[in-house]
């Protein structure tokens, strides 16, 4: 058999004659070689196989088991030492190839639940079936003895159990993990399927950054996954991309419009931190973060329309820009003394936009005397200024108000998927 290209690691699972293994190895020309053998064939390996091979591998090894014929001796003996190895030899995921040609079933079963962590190729290379039957794989001849060669990549089935879990983990948010296990199975799958799993990482990855308010690598890395899955889509793939694609294309369009927006002051940000709070509050029951996350949507609500509406910025405001009776309490106690900038807090941001006559600062005014024990929990809590843990009540109830105040609805704020793969 002439020599394909090199193979990054080669392992051989194998008891009996070593020496048909000569012709698998000048075939993959391996740069790193291991043997998992019983103890009695090692001194047949290095007699009857390394004299005879077209090129010597950079590194060489064998790990040995003392019962070829028992599944737990076989596995307990491979699968650690096997990891520190490739570990050792610097090998990444996918690049170790498995060959259990002349393995027991014991060593063979071992040998697969070892290897699958690091390995896309399994080969097996017998003698071909008697005449009259047709031969499963490529016919290949060694000394004069025709065999089959057949390669198998098992995460082509692997992938399909492996991406529902990552889908898991994305749908709790952890977007890193999902990111994570989307790479692990991309390097393990055969060409054709890795830019479908490079997608998802990408996809993982770009909800993690928005997550994290990264907006501009999110739009980024969201952009790129929407192409490759759009494209997926056309050429099969998961049966659950298809139902995906509007609702990335509805969030690339939401970030694009939120990164491009040129304004100091971002109209997106606002119902982006109040679905952030939501997140908080309903997929990691984190009611302290959710609570001022709230709060923080509030007062960008309130930016928003005094900028927008009023030309009046919050963080950098004049007093006579506001109305009269907020114009001497807010030269008397609004001035920051390290910029030298009048800043509006929260309160005096929606007293302002009440006493413009502004529709969402008179709701406010109304709602204070429900708003005010709302925000003093946010305060009282560990993320604010006290001691006393946020509950998922003054969370709700603050929510609501939001609603009521701001006029926002569900429908308008964005919503990351749900995968179903």
């Amino acid at each position: 058999m002439a020599a394909e290209t090199t193979t990054k690691a080669l392992l051989i699972a194998l008891v009996g004659d070593p020496a048909p293994c000569v012709a698998t190895i000048n075939r993959l020309n391996p740069e790193h070689l291991c043997f998992f053998i019983p103890e009695e064939l090692r001194p047949k390996v290095e007699t009857d196989i390394q004299p005879n091979l077209a090129k010597l591998p950079k590194k060489w090894d064998w790990i040995l088991t003392p019962d070829p014929h028992g599944f737990g001796a076989c596995f307990k003996a491979l699968n650690q030492p096997l990891a520190d190895l490739l570990k050792v030899w610097g090998l990444g995921p996918g690049e170790l190839t498995v060959d259990l040609s002349r393995a027991t079933a014991a060593m063979a079963a071992a040998t697969g639940l070892a290897c699958l962590p690091h390995s896309s190729q399994f080969i097996t290379l017998k003698p071909a079936l008697v005449a009259g039957d047709a031969p499963v794989g490529e016919l290949v001849i060694i000394n004069g003895t025709a065999h089959t060669w057949q390669q198998d990549n098992p995460w082509t089935e692997a992938a399909i159990t492996a991406r529902r879990q990552a889908a898991e983990q994305f749908n709790r948010g952890s977007f890193a993990a999902a990111a994570a296990s989307f790479r692990h199975i991309e390097a393990r799958v055969s060409g054709g399927q890795k830019p479908l799993y490079h997608a998802f990482a990408d996809l993982a990855e770009a909800y993690g950054c928005w997550d994290r308010f990264m907006y501009k690598p999110a739009w980024e890395s969201l952009k790129t996954a929407v192409k490759a899955l759009d494209m997926a889509s056309v050429f099969g793939g998961p049966s659950g991309i298809k139902a995906l694609i509007p609702r990335l294309k509805e969030n690339s369009g939401f970030l694009e419009k939120l990164v491009l927006d040129p304004s100091d002051v971002k109209a997106a940000v606002a119902p982006d931190l109040l679905a952030n709070a939501k997140r908080r509050a309903e997929q990691d029951r984190a009611f302290d973060v959710a609570l001022l996350t709230a709060v923080r949507a509030l007062e960008a609500f309130a930016q928003v329309q005094l900028f927008k509406q009023h030309k009046i910025k919050a963080n950098d405001v004049q007093p006579d820009q506001l109305p009269a009776a907020l114009q001497e309490v807010c030269r008397t106690c609004y001035l920051d003394d390290v910029d030298g900038k009048y800043k509006l807090p929260l309160v005096a941001q929606f007293r302002a936009l009440a006493g413009l006559g502004d529709q969402m600062g008179q709701a406010h005014l109304a709602q204070w005397p429900q708003m005010k024990p709302l925000l003093d929990a946010a305060h009282r809590s560990p993320l604010g200024h006290g001691f006393e843990p946020a509950t998922a009540e003054r969370y709700h109830q603050l929510y609501t108000l939001i609603v009521k105040v701001t006029g926002v609805t569900d429908a308008t704020l964005p919503k990351f998927p749900v995968l179903e793969l």
